[in-house]
């Protein structure tokens, strides 16, 4: 008997065609079934996020257990974003190639195997290495999550299964703020990997239990998709080196950085110049840089940039002033109430004509918020941020479906594309979230550097308020100390904190007051493309009007006549 053709076109019902290649049908299912595929798209998604979420919020303590500086720890995250910005370039057209189930399953116990062998890594340089497969692995849960969210809604509210898909991975980094420091407890570093484990775990068997629906297939790969891979790949691994890196062994003064960042140029540059003289390119170039496309990008890189005043920002301050992860719960779940917030409104506000105002309004939210957190002081703790925090947390969520809705408009109509879309949202979030750590922490340490050197000028010994100081401090430690020249030497070193810690303190509201002019900024230049592209409307539709008025006077002439 002959062997069914797997790349045969299926006859779908109109309601249970897939939206685009690789993605599952939609049939209709019980309402039973439908809550559990929402149920199972949350879990998956959730699995994915935390498996970054937990470092990057432990990444302290995770020094501590293996023993590493602060530059080399930087490297667990790196890695991360290194393998999952990578895979993206092939995932779309595995999905297409050899079917969901197969990437499904496959890839969910890739996940399990992965987080497994994370149990058993002794040093720095093997969990780097899984970190970095576990990157891969888990690009793949995102979209797997938006698939099974969109089984749980009729096709009428398809725009609430996107939203909900699309934005649930904001929850990650406060959930593992609100937990994790419980998990540390359990065996260090290997009860956040249990948990992890167990996680996947109960992922693969949701998933084996509650399998998606079948899609299409088609031959999709082809030979110099694999030459963009092997120039793509680490072209974009480097880049997110240098980003991840740069802010620790500084810019200028660490030649490896470089070096990288040249050898990032070459290897991207060749990829692009490869993709942009196929016929059929893995990564549509002419598309990519069109007007439109290029716009959509930058304003979801400064977006992302904006919104690493929360992780970089408000975390960094309040690590700063001496505060741990069991401290911040209160400002973790207003994060959470802020996201889960931004997620409901964002699925009941949806409608395809008006994508642009979404984002207009989580671009207002976070120049507010950004400018709230400006005013902070030595004093300032968790609960002084919960307000500005809620609204940065609800403004995360708020306009990720928004944004990725307005670019996959043009991918329904030319499927060749979605690789491209995949690559550019992939991109603007992983490389923008880079970039901003990147950009506020380099800030940061600039303006502190700056107001040191203020407040050092002003810390003269001819000052009476800082012989009053000194004399205060040292009156502090008199129990302790018997010899005037010690006493002494420890009130100065205790003023020298005390200085450093507020110039700390103003360079955090110098870099708040950045993000809330990058949102400004941001806002202005939106506004003004939504009022030209109005404009530009309007006008279309009034040469219209009256190229229509003599066409209708001459037929109405001609019925009298």
């Amino acid at each position: 008997m002959a062997k069914s053709n797997p790349y045969a076109p299926r006859q779908w019902q109109p309601h249970e065609k897939p939206m685009l290649p690789g993605s599952p049908s939609t049939p209709i299912h019980p309402t039973k079934k439908r809550i559990a595929f929402g149920l199972v798209g949350l879990l998956i998604t959730l699995t994915g996020a935390l498996s970054n979420a937990l470092v990057t919020a432990n990444l302290t303590n995770l020094q501590g257990t293996f023993g590493a500086y602060s530059n080399e720890i930087a490297w667990l995250p790196a890695v991360y974003v290194m393998g999952n910005i990578s895979i993206n370039l092939l995932l779309v057209k595995f999905r297409q190639q050899f079917g969901l189930r197969i990437f499904t399953e496959a890839f969910l116990l890739l996940y399990v195997l992965v987080a497994f062998f994370h149990l058993f890594v002794n040093d720095l340089s093997s969990a780097i290495i899984v970190r970095t497969a576990h990157g891969m692995v888990a690009a793949a849960l995102s979209s797997l999550g938006i698939y099974y969210q969109i089984q749980a809604w009729p096709a009428k509210h398809r725009l609430k299964a996107l939203a909900i898909g699309i934005s649930a991975s904001q929850l990650a980094i406060p959930l593992a703020r609100l937990f994790s420091s419980e998990l540390l407890q359990l065996e260090e570093w290997r009860g956040l990997y249990l948990f992890e484990l167990g996680l996947a775990m109960v992922a693969l068997g949701c998933v084996l239990m509650l399998k998606l629906p079948p899609s299409d297939r088609s031959k999709v790969f082809e030979k110099m998709d694999f030459v963009t891979f092997i120039l793509m790949a680490p072209g974009m691994a480097l880049l997110c080196g240098v980003l991840s890196l740069g802010r620790i062994e500084w810019w200028f003064s660490t030649p490896w950085l470089g070096i990288c960042l040249a050898l990032a140029v070459v290897l991207i540059i060749s990829a692009v110049v490869v993709e942009h003289n196929r016929k059929n390119p893995l990564i549509n170039t002419r598309w990519l840089g069109s007007g439109a496309i290029i716009r959509l990008g930058i304003v979801m890189i400064m977006m992302r940039v904006v919104l690493a005043e929360q992780n970089s920002g408000a975390i960094g301050f309040l690590q700063q002033v001496g505060l741990q992860n069991d401290q911040l719960r209160g400002l973790a779940l207003a994060i959470i109430a802020g996201v889960v917030l931004g997620i409901t409104a964002s699925a009941l506000t949806l409608k395809p004509a008006h994508f642009s105002w979404p984002i207009v309004t989580s671009l207002l939210i976070m120049m507010i918020a950004s400018f709230i957190d400006s005013h902070s002081n030595p004093l300032t703790r968790p609960h002084n941020m919960y307000f500005s925090q809620f609204l940065l947390g609800f403004s995360s969520a708020f306009f990720m479906a928004p944004a990725m809705l307005l670019g996959i408009g043009s991918v329904v109509t030319q499927p060749k594309n979605l690789v491209s879309f995949v690559v550019l949202f992939g991109m603007s979030q992983n490389l923008g979230g880079l970039i901003g750590a990147a950009m506020l922490g380099t800030f940061q340490v600039w303006r502190e550097k700056y107001h040191s050197s203020l407040l050092g000028d002003q810390l003269s010994l001819l000052d009476p308020n800082v012989t009053e100081r000194l004399s205060q401090y040292s009156a502090l430690f008199n129990s302790q100390l018997g010899d005037s020249a010690l006493l002494s030497a420890q009130a100065v070193a205790q003023l020298q904190s005390v200085s450093t810690l507020q110039a700390n303190v103003l360079a955090w509201n110098d870099t708040y007051l950045l993000t809330a002019g990058m949102a400004f900024c941001t806002l202005v230049w939106v506004l003004y493309r939504l009022t030209r592209q109005r404009i530009i409307t309007r006008r279309q539709q009034q040469r219209e009007a009256a190229a229509a008025q003599p066409i209708s006077a001459t037929s109405a002439s001609m019925e009298k006549q």
